[in-house]
């Protein structure tokens, strides 16, 4: 049974390892492992005896650029998280098409963005120009971008789960899930009510796999229904690519009626919408052209204030060059598949000022 296999000890101890990289010197892991052995044998027993609850949820708010609420599990139950996905992902990974980019392994932004470029020759013709052309960039093609409204906090429980079923028998399991799915409560900033049955917390491994289960259903219809080549998908951000606009027109309303009627979501309505190529596609932070592509430009005001702050935090002698440094790394490593040269070394150079 797939249940016994989650439950089992040595799952458990790989979904610790997995749920502790890369936050060693966190207290709460620290905490974890004072009592290693201890708390993995209550977890397994707790698990087998079904009287495992998740503890609350903790929600902080991020701005990167855009204001996001992002749900905190207790680091017992990220084991859990992992437990789980460690069983069920290789199942449902079988089923996921090519070119779904989240969460995945070998895949990710920077696969996505080499897809995207592939697609844009393609769909260009290896990049003919449109009539006038006033720069070798203006070519032609077009694509539909497209976003889920509020994507995370609309996903339908008992849809996700009856798609889960499709793969998943034990009813063990699946009781599991939905107690996972039942501790998210969307929160109403106007008059604090919640909803059962729907949502899913931003920051969850669980979320973010469960994100692709539910969106694998508008993958199939989108290649096998619409019979769409070139088409990429980031969580609840996707284009398709084509070299005409009716075509994109006719899908879009076609998706957003799949959407409405199988999942119960919708595009959203001011984020999906039809693009010239020859406009730069934005896409995974970045605006692509045909021959470059470079951040978008809230992202780079959002990097210029980050250093500006860790100037103010290093003249105050709260930080060092090298922490400074260390912090910038994950942005240099976004930033460096772009034609970025010059700002790199700008902002390094402002940095030194």
């Amino acid at each position: 049974m797939l249940y016994d296999e989650l439950c089992s000890y040595d799952n458990l101890f790989l979904a610790y390892r997995k749920a502790r990289k890369n936050k060693t010197a966190k207290w709460y892991v620290k905490k974890f492992e004072k009592n290693l052995d201890r708390n993995l044998v209550k977890l397994e027993a707790e698990l087998r005896t079904m009287t495992y609850m998740p503890h609350s949820l903790n929600d902080f708010v991020i701005r990167d650029p855009k204001t996001r609420v992002i749900s905190s599990s207790h680091f017992r139950d990220r084991v859990v998280h992992h437990a789980i996905c460690n069983i069920i992902e290789p199942i449902f990974e079988k089923s996921f098409i090519y070119d779904s980019y989240a969460s995945r392994k070998d895949k990710g932004t920077h696969a996505a963005l080499r897809r995207f470029d592939q697609f844009k020759r393609k769909v260009s013709h290896n990049g003919r120009l449109v009539n006038n052309a006033k720069d070798r960039n203006m070519v032609i093609g077009y694509f539909l971008k497209c976003d889920v409204k509020h994507y995370f906090e609309t996903v339908d429980h008992d849809i996700l789960l009856s798609i889960i079923k499709k793969k998943i028998a034990d009813e063990k399991f699946l009781c599991l899930i939905k107690k996972i799915l039942d501790n998210y409560r969307q929160h109403d900033a106007q008059d604090a009510s919640f909803s059962l049955g729907k949502g899913m917390p931003i920051g969850n491994l669980t979320s973010q796999f469960f994100a692709n289960v539910y969106l694998n259903e508008l993958d199939k219809f989108v290649k096998h229904e619409l019979r769409a080549k070139f088409y990429i998908r980031y969580l609840d951000d996707f284009v398709i690519l084509h070299d005409n606009k009716d075509v994109l027109e006719g899908w879009k309303d076609l998706i957003d009626e799949f959407l409405k009627s199988k999942l119960k979501i919708e595009l959203h309505p001011d984020k999906s919408k039809i693009y010239t190529l020859y406009n730069g596609a934005n896409f995974l932070g970045f605006r692509i052209f045909y021959h470059y592509k470079l951040p978008k430009k809230s992202n780079i005001k959002l990097i210029k204030r980050r250093i500006d702050h860790f100037k103010n935090l290093h003249r105050d002698g709260i930080m060092s060059k090298q922490e400074i440094l260390e912090r910038l790394e994950g942005w240099s490593a976004y930033a460096v598949h772009g034609n970025t040269y010059k700002l790199r070394k700008r902002l390094m150079k402002g940095l030194n000022n």
